[in-house]
C-alpha cells in the first residue's frame, strides 16, 4: 500500500490489517506507521513491513513490488495506490517542474507499480487507485495535482481493460476527509453543509470502499466516489478557500 503509513493511507492500512491482510506500507522518506496504525498492527498481530521509495523517481516504484514479494515470500494480492503529491499552483503560475513532479508521483509511479504487479503473480488479484472527487469538476486550484489525478483515472480505465480477466482495477475518489491545519475553526462543518448529503466522509468509509473493491469479484473499471456527493457539485475553488 503506497503512502500507507499516515493520514488516509494509514486508515486504509489499519482496516486491511483488521480484516486479516498482511500489509506492506510505503513512504517516500520513511515508512514508520503513525500511532493509530501501529496500534492496529499490535492489536491484530497482522504481518507488516515498511518500505521506503521516493516516487519522484518512478523507477523506484517499479522495484517496490519485487521488494515486497521478497520480504513476504510471495507476490502481493492487492495493490493500493494511495501515495500522492499536492501543490498550490494554478494555470497562471504552474511551471514545467510542477507538472512533471506531480505526474511522476501521482500517475507514472502507479503506472509502473501496475506493470510490476501484473507481472509478479497470477489471476484473482486487484488494484485500487485513490483519486479525488475534483476530477469530475476541476477548478482553478492545485492545477498540476488535478491533472495528474485525472491521468490516474485514465490509468484505472486503461489498465482495467488490459488486465482483465486476471486482475481487477478500480478506484476510490474521496472528498474532503481529513482536514489539515490550514482549515479554520468550524470550516469543515460549514463545508459539510454544502454537500448534497450534508456531510463529509469519514476515513473509515474510504477504507470500507477500498476493502469492498479489493474483494468485489464482478467489478472492474469503476470509480467509486465516497465524498458526501461532492462530485456532483462544481465548486469554484479548493475546499480550503471556501467558507473560511
Amino acid at each position: 500500500m503506497t503512502g500507507g503509513h499516515r493520514r488516509l493511507g494509514a486508515a486504509i492500512a489499519a482496516r486491511l490489517a483488521r480484516e486479516g491482510w498482511a500489509v506492506a506500507i510505503h513512504g517516500s522518506h520513511d515508512a514508520d506507521p503513525v500511532a493509530d496504525l501501529a496500534a492496529a498492527f499490535a492489536e491484530t498481530g497482522a504481518e507488516w513491513h515498511g518500505f521506503v521509495a521516493d516516487f519522484s523517481d518512478p523507477n523506484e516504484a517499479e522495484m517496490l513490488v519485487g521488494a515486497v514479494a521478497a520480504r513476504f515470500g510471495r507476490a502481493p494480492d492487492l495493490l493500493v495506490n494511495s501515495a500522492a503529491m499536492f501543490g498550490q499552483d494554478d494555470l497562471a503560475t504552474v511551471q514545467v517542474a510542477d507538472l512533471m513532479a506531480h505526474y511522476a508521483v501521482n500517475c507514472a509511479a502507479p503506472a509502473l507499480l501496475t506493470k510490476a504487479f501484473a507481472g509478479a503473480g497470477g489471476a484473482g488479484r486487484a488494484i485500487v487507485n485513490l483519486l479525488d472527487q475534483r476530477i469530475f469538476h476541476p477548478h482553478r486550484d492545485q492545477f498540476a495535482y488535478t491533472l495528474s489525478k485525472q491521468a490516474l483515472a485514465g490509468l484505472t480505465q486503461a489498465s482495467a481493460r488490459v488486465l482483465a480477466p486476471a486482475i481487477r482495477v478500480n478506484a476510490v475518489a474521496p472528498g474532503l476527509t481529513i482536514v489539515t491545519d490550514e482549515y479554520a475553526v468550524g470550516q469543515a462543518e460549514r463545508l459539510a453543509a454544502r454537500m448534497p448529503l450534508a456531510r463529509l466522509p469519514h476515513a473509515s468509509e474510504i477504507a470500507d470502499a477500498v476493502l469492498y473493491l479489493a474483494s468485489a469479484q464482478a467489478v472492474t473499471g469503476q470509480i467509486l466516489c465516497v465524498d458526501g456527493g461532492a462530485h456532483m457539485v462544481a465548486f469554484d475553488r479548493d475546499f480550503v478557500h471556501l467558507d473560511r
